[in-house]
């Protein structure tokens, strides 16, 4: 008898599980699922090894935002483990030439002013517009990420400042890939995910119309019916 894989939700920058919360049922009617964490290190290689070691046997990634480059880290460490991956809201590129600058001043806002304070700078931006009307959903994101202190997102930051460019590492993934957006996302817009899915040899393309970056609790229930259909196939 094959063992059943592991679904794995990886949260992005500053996120933790309170983003996962309304897919974590709809999934566990599937198969087994693990929250990952990604706090307490300074690179994606070190997020990934904490998964490879937390969980035994195949798994089914699920990466968001930064989420989706640890994603890639893990496929590196631990490819034949890997029955499909999800890339949402996400890239595969390495930094821009400016990058570090602007991230590293996200830093300094965090470490004199707070978390709240990047909240505001960082939160518009990543969301739709009608969810930036939402204020229960604003509020939401804003506790989350006043629960990622500063020392947290400045190893995060780190990491993603350092991370590799694995344009290439997508032509060896053989596993089912899906390239996962929000219509709406101008951080990772659909033709980066368009790309994405084009250079895996198993990838495909799905947009939801509407969504920003923040699609897993701006779409919760668009989400946890495309992880399903998606998944499902697999085990």
């Amino acid at each position: 008898m094959s063992v059943q894989p592991t679904i794995i939700l990886i949260p992005g920058l500053m996120n933790d599980a309170w983003v996962w919360r309304d897919v974590v049922g709809p999934l566990s009617r599937l198969a087994s699922v693990h929250i990952a964490r990604t706090d307490g290190c300074d690179s994606l290689a070190a997020m990934a090894r904490r998964i490879a070691d937390a969980v035994a046997g195949p798994m089914i990634v699920v990466g968001h935002s930064m989420g989706g480059r640890v994603a890639l880290e893990l496929f590196d460490q631990a490819g034949p483990r890997i029955m499909g991956m999800v890339l949402m809201d996400t890239g595969v590129g390495g930094p821009k030439p400016t990058e570090a600058e602007g991230r590293m001043q996200l830093v300094a806002l965090a470490r004199d002013e707070g978390m709240a304070a990047v909240a505001r700078e960082w939160m518009p931006p990543m969301l739709s517009a009608a969810a930036r009307a939402d204020a229960a959903l604003v509020a939401g994101i804003t506790a989350m990420l006043e629960r990622a202190d500063a020392a947290i997102f400045a190893g995060q930051q780190q990491a993603l400042i350092e991370r590799p460019d694995r344009t290439a590492l997508l032509a060896t993934i053989s596993c089912p890939l899906l390239a996962l957006t929000g219509s709406e996302d101008a951080w990772a817009p659909p033709a980066q995910h368009q790309a994405i899915a084009d250079a895996a040899p198993d990838g495909r393309l799905e947009i939801v119309e509407g969504a920003g970056h923040m699609l897993p609790v701006e779409m919760p229930d668009a989400l946890a019916r495309i992880l399903t259909d998606f998944i499902r196939p697999l085990l």
